[in-house]
């Protein structure tokens, strides 16, 4: 029986990918959720003594969200110490300013995969878990973006804002006995979205300059290293004492 069952979207590249391997670890069953499967990350599940389950699925499709998430939840066997749900999986288009959101398809895409795959799996993961008798955390991945406005962000903004709210009234419904759920600001990360931000028009996106000099100067985060305060984060005793968070608070 895995002494750890920890279920984490967006595995396969940036904080998603950093995560995966820092949970890979003997008695550790790890379930990932990606748009394709990653051969070095079953490599290294082989070679560290740990399970992998990976999903291969596009969470903005909500067809397949909601079957990915009745996957996940059949595989939520009782008898583990703690099971962990890291929704991670995200997009920050599209970027326009407000008066140039027009495409509605673009905007239900990134709600899709921002919000409603992300409430479909908690969904999912607090029913199976409900009444085992062991840690049960969710953490949700947010932005900062989600609690200051961004001008050409108007819809990843919405999304972020979205998920905070949703992860405060999923601790209200389930109370000091339930799911414990955070959503964690990661910070200013080195990865693929912060090359899609740095692409983006100036015209639509203001403040494009400041996003290139965090690159420039180097102030930008490695993944490794944010993954492995996130990790840590979800071992502590205090987990969720603040549920609205930034992970740059913890050092």
């Amino acid at each position: 029986m895995s002494d750890t069952i920890a279920v984490i979207t967006g595995a396969s590249r940036g904080i998603g990918a950093a995560l995966a391997r820092g949970l890979l670890d003997p008695g550790v069953k790890l379930i990932t959720l990606a748009r394709r499967d990653d051969a070095e990350l079953a490599a290294a599940a082989k070679a560290a003594g740990a399970e992998l389950e990976q999903i291969k699925v596009d969470l903005s499709d909500l067809a397949g969200a909601d079957t990915a998430a009745r996957h996940v939840a059949a595989l939520l066997a009782p008898g583990a110490k703690r099971y962990l749900l890291v929704n991670n999986a995200g997009t920050v288009h599209p970027v326009a300013a407000a008066a140039a959101l027009t495409d509605g398809p673009a905007i239900a895409q990134a709600f899709n995969l921002n919000v409603t795959a992300v409430m479909l799996l908690t969904a999912h993961f607090v029913q199976a878990v409900a009444g085992f008798d062991a840690v049960r955390r969710v953490m949700n991945i947010s932005s900062g973006a989600g609690r200051n406005p961004t001008a050409g962000w108007g819809t990843y903004c919405a999304t972020k804002a979205a998920l905070d709210m949703y992860t405060r009234v999923l601790n209200q419904e389930q109370g000091a006995g339930g799911v414990r759920a955070v959503s964690m600001a990661p910070g200013i990360v080195d990865t693929d979205m912060q090359g899609t931000i740095r692409a983006s028009d100036p015209g639509h996106f203001p403040a494009l300059s400041k996003f290139q000099d965090f690159k420039a100067s180097g102030a930008l985060a490695q993944p490794a290293d944010v993954a492995g305060r996130l990790i840590a984060y979800l071992g502590r005793d205090d987990f969720g004492a603040t549920e609205i968070d930034d992970i740059r608070n913890y050092k």
